[in-house]
């Protein structure tokens, strides 16, 4: 059941976490990498799955992506938003804006390592990408009454450079240079590893002295950040029970492993310590849900058989 693929992906990443934040000087080091990393990651996944077999997937599956979105980003946020808000209200803004943003850009390299449908995946990023400027400020007004301006622009540029890249980059060397395609995908997984540890260096050192200075707040919101986690996880399974066991275990993946990065960038703009805190320590369950979802699609393989 546990893999040593499983073992190293934690290793590598918990270790860059640590070292982020015992080492911040050497973690600063590494700030300006994460956007290449993202981008890295996706390049590779465009290089496992074909466009082609991104688009028959949104053909054949288009209002089951648009009812998964629409519960990814508007029922689920509402839902964990209220439960946190009458336990632990100052929490509550900084859950809404983890369960409202998009999908992970890693998250493809995580249906791959489970078996998942990396097509379907890779959609949920590719248009989640495109709603949330739109579904979360809209979210944060209604329910918190506070305005947020995640720039349209700004957006339609990141994408760009964090999604279109890779995938024409990917597609070039698929019909010019297919040899060397075959040669790319084995270092996937290293590289994938190195990026891990580049993105949590750079993140944990901006904020190693919040950690120290206010302990009891760093605890919370790390029990929190767990709990949401696993909350995300099972709701994608739950609101796919009626699919495949590899649909499944992509939307578990895709509500899961969010864009937390792009939390910590403008809810350090638009709100206090504690949002920015606990998206950043959502890492941990981040790839932590490798464990039980590796664990859910062995028990799921054995039922089969």
């Amino acid at each position: 059941m546990f893999h040593a693929k499983d073992f190293l992906l934690l290793l590598s990443s918990f270790s860059g976490i640590l070292v982020g934040i015992l080492l911040p000087n050497f973690g600063m080091l590494f700030e300006p990498f994460p956007i290449y990393c993202m981008m890295g990651l996706l390049f590779f996944s465009f290089l496992s799955v074909s466009l082609e077999a991104i688009l028959q997937t949104i053909r054949a599956s288009s209002s089951s992506i648009a009812r998964f979105l629409i519960l990814k980003l508007v029922l689920l946020p509402v839902m964990v938003f209220f439960l946190v808000k009458w336990s632990f209200p100052d929490y509550a803004t900084a859950a809404l804006l983890l369960c409202g943003i998009s999908t992970g850009v890693a998250s493809p390299f995580f249906a791959g390592l489970l078996h998942a449908n990396t097509p379907l995946v890779l959609c949920m990023v590719v248009v989640g990408s495109v709603m949330v400027p739109v579904s979360l400020p809209a979210l944060v007004k209604v329910l918190l009454g506070h305005s947020i301006q995640i720039s349209f622009p700004a957006m339609v540029e990141l994408l760009g450079k964090v999604i279109l890249v890779p995938l024409l980059l990917a597609e070039f060397l698929k019909r010019l240079a297919p040899a060397q395609v075959n040669r790319l995908r084995k270092i996937q997984y290293p590289f994938s590893l190195v990026s891990f540890v580049v993105t949590n260096l750079g993140i944990f050192s901006k904020y190693a002295g919040f950690f120290f200075g206010e302990p009891s707040v760093v605890a919370l919101a790390f029990i929190l950040s767990l709990g949401l986690g696993a909350v995300n996880g099972a709701a994608g399974i739950l609101f796919s029970l009626n699919e495949t066991l590899e649909n499944r275990l992509s939307m578990a993946i895709s509500f899961g492993i969010v864009n937390n990065v792009l939390v910590l960038v403008f809810s350090s703009e638009f709100f206090g310590p504690i949002e920015p805190t606990m998206a950043a320590l959502y890492t941990i369950p981040f790839f932590g849900l490798v464990l039980p979802l590796r664990a859910y699609r062995t028990w799921q393989m054995g039922r089969i058989k």
